[in-house]
């Protein structure tokens, strides 16, 4: 890959539209990659692939025939830069990974990018653990998935532990136990913890689940059967019934699975609803013959842009930090399908296709797709309209010039000054922005425990000290317009201080205060130098405010718990080089805490299983050391 950019920097008299981009036709040749084009401040408008960069270009030097919004990208594109690639499938997969990295205005954009959960099936125990699994596979074990959403794991989950009786807890759990816990009371696990399966036993229900989850149903059911008459003719009649129990779970988890598929195993069905400059896509999982869920995305679009431009630019984002299924069922068809099929296929490891039904089983899913694709984002339109107007009424309640873009919202939660943390919120003409929110680890040592004005003065210090570091000119739609405080005129006027400091007196802010019984719908509002005024009990302003409150609580305390639990569950083992989770194991099931590693000597500590001399020495030297 060759990248020119010579040509980067904007001309001097600012020059903008069509001659500019005929001037670059005298350098270009018709190799493969991809373009961008930047307006006078070199901000990226638009990124584009292009068999042949010269024909692509020479297309928007023409001055007519453009629609409205590419002609509107042409009037400010002051430069351009290019990249040349070895073939149009390397140029695919560079546009796309651009387009998420700078997000230009013009292109389509994915906006929701989460990774998916799993289910790992975990393989260094001699009991393995079934569990949910987010983010990069490096524990050793089988995944399944991907699934639509953590609820969509959860219900398969516990239907799995309904059926198979699988243990959920965690390694260290699983050492400690020494009587069953809640979960084989109510039949959900079998309890290996405490040997009431043997490992043969709960070996064969660990295949059973794999099978389940690659779709081998009728084979278990047929066993399981089986042995339910085998049990019941040896009168084991209480084990003739708890198989009989597992048997109705499973049918019951196969009917509640809704869409199941008898001739498409592993496919994703991606469906596009567009309507008033607005688009939906609906995404099925089907594996296994299984449908694991499905999820709604909504991609920023233009006015003018036709469904295969948008489904294309979806599939070529959505795809591009995970792995495709063997087959893609759309609803339309794309602009390059050949093209996106060879990138995938690449990136898979295995062919991969891309089909639009026209009848059968696949059309009828695909119908089932835009169905939901249609009414999710008639839902979608008639929530944005009513969040505008509750922005609009959020300008006219607190005196601001217009309707805010972005509001924030910070609150703080700790235990008598521990595992404190501050958590910010963020709400804005689509709603809650959940990709915006950020926590906050109080680190400062001097702070008084308790002390929510310091702990305040710390996540606003180190909030806009990086803002004013990374977008000093307020460009890049960072910046909030409207600051919620929880509190009064006190807390107003010490966080305008704060503000103060660091140069930055244009921002509204407003403390929202509990009345004087402290119930909410008497909330009073506080703004610098301005009397303290109450919304109307029934405003649908002051329900937004409390929600928006009520969610950075929220945030703050869901931050707060798992700092909490993270370091309730730490032990110093934790962080001795070259102590995974398995030879953590062997020494706490050796000695039995943590504290008795520290105290043993170093024979003893080259006597636990899977400890070699050297590793003993680390760790001996890691506890002495510290003294």
């Amino acid at each position: 890959m060759q990248i020119d950019d010579s040509d980067a920097v904007p001309p001097k008299d600012v020059a903008t539209g069509h001659d500019v981009i005929q001037d670059y036709l005298k350098t270009l040749d018709t190799s493969p990659g991809v373009y961008r084009m930047l307006d006078v401040e070199s901000r990226v408008l638009y990124v584009g692939k292009a068999r042949n960069l010269r024909a692509r270009v020479s297309n928007y030097a023409r001055p007519s025939g453009h629609s409205a919004r590419i002609a509107r990208m042409i009037s400010m594109t002051a430069s351009m830069m290019f990249l040349t690639t070895r073939t149009e499938t390397e140029a695919l997969l560079l546009e796309q990974n651009l387009i998420k990295q700078l997000k230009p205005k013009f292109n389509v954009l994915l906006r929701d990018d989460k990774s998916f959960p799993n289910i790992l099936v975990t393989a260094e125990h001699g009991y393995p653990q079934i569990k949910k699994h987010r983010g990069a596979k490096k524990e050793k074990g089988a995944y399944y998935g991907p699934f639509a959403s953590a609820g969509a794991v959860n219900r398969t989950l516990n239907q799995l532990q309904r059926v198979f009786l699988l243990r959920d807890c965690s390694d260290s759990m699983f050492e400690s136990r020494t009587r069953p816990c809640l979960q084989y009371q109510i039949k959900r696990c079998s309890a290996p913890c405490v040997g009431k399966i043997s490992p043969d036993e709960y070996g064969q229900t660990v295949r059973d689940a794999q099978k389940f989850l690659s779709g081998k149903t009728t084979d278990i059911q047929a066993r399981l059967a089986s042995d339910m008459s085998q049990a019941s003719e040896a009168m084991e009649f209480e084990r003739a019934a708890a198989l009989r129990d597992r048997i109705k779970a499973l049918t019951q988890v196969q009917t509640a699975q809704g869409i199941n598929p008898q001739t498409v195993a592993e496919a994703d069905i991606i469906a596009l609803h567009m309507d008033g400059g607005q688009a939906c896509v609906q995404v099925f999982f089907i594996r296994a013959n299984q449908n694991w869920g499905n999820k709604d995305y909504y991609p920023r679009v233009g006015p003018d842009v036709d469904a295969a431009e948008v489904l294309e630019a979806f599939i070529g984002q959505f795809y591009d930090t995970r792995e495709p299924p063997p087959q893609l069922i759309l609803s339309n068809a794309i602009e390059n399908p050949d093209l996106m099929a060879e990138a995938l296929s690449g990136k898979l490891g295995r062919k991969v296709e891309l089909l639009v039904p026209q009848r059968g089983e696949k059309a009828e899913l695909v119908d089932s797709a835009l169905r939901n694709a249609r009414e999710s984002l008639a839902r979608k339109m008639a929530e944005t309209a009513t969040q505008a107007r509750l922005m609009k009424g959020i300008a006219e309640a607190f005196g601001l010039d217009a309707p805010p873009a972005r509001i924030e919202v910070y609150d703080n939660s700790h235990i008598q000054g521990a595992f404190a943390v501050g958590g910010m919120i963020v709400a804005g003409p689509e709603g809650f922005m959940k990709n915006q929110y950020r926590k906050f680890n109080i680190r400062g040592d001097d702070l008084t425990p308790g002390d929510d004005f310091g702990m305040m003065k710390e996540v606003l210090t180190r909030r806009f000290k990086r803002l004013i570091k990374e977008d000093p000119e307020r460009k890049e739609g960072h910046w909030p317009d409207l600051l919620l405080i929880d509190g009064g005129a006190g807390q107003v006027s010490a966080v305008r201080m704060i503000m103060r400091e660091y140069g930055v007196e244009d921002i509204p802010m407003v403390g929202v205060a509990k009345g004087i019984d402290r119930d909410a719908g008497k909330e009073e509002f506080h703004r610098t130098g301005k009397p303290t005024f109450a919304l109307r009990h029934n405003d649908p302003v002051l329900y937004f405010v409390q929600r928006m409150r009520d969610e950075a609580h929220r945030f703050a305390i869901g931050t707060h718990r798992a700092k909490r639990s993270k370091a309730v569950g730490a032990t110093p083992l934790d962080d001795v080089p070259g102590v995974g989770a398995a030879r953590k194991r062997a020494l706490l099931a050796h000695f039995g805490s943590a504290k008795a590693v520290g105290r043993a000597n170093l024979s003893d500590l080259k006597a636990v299983e899977g400890v070699s001399g050297a590793l003993a020495e680390k760790i001996y030297d890691y506890f002495h050391e510290r003294g």
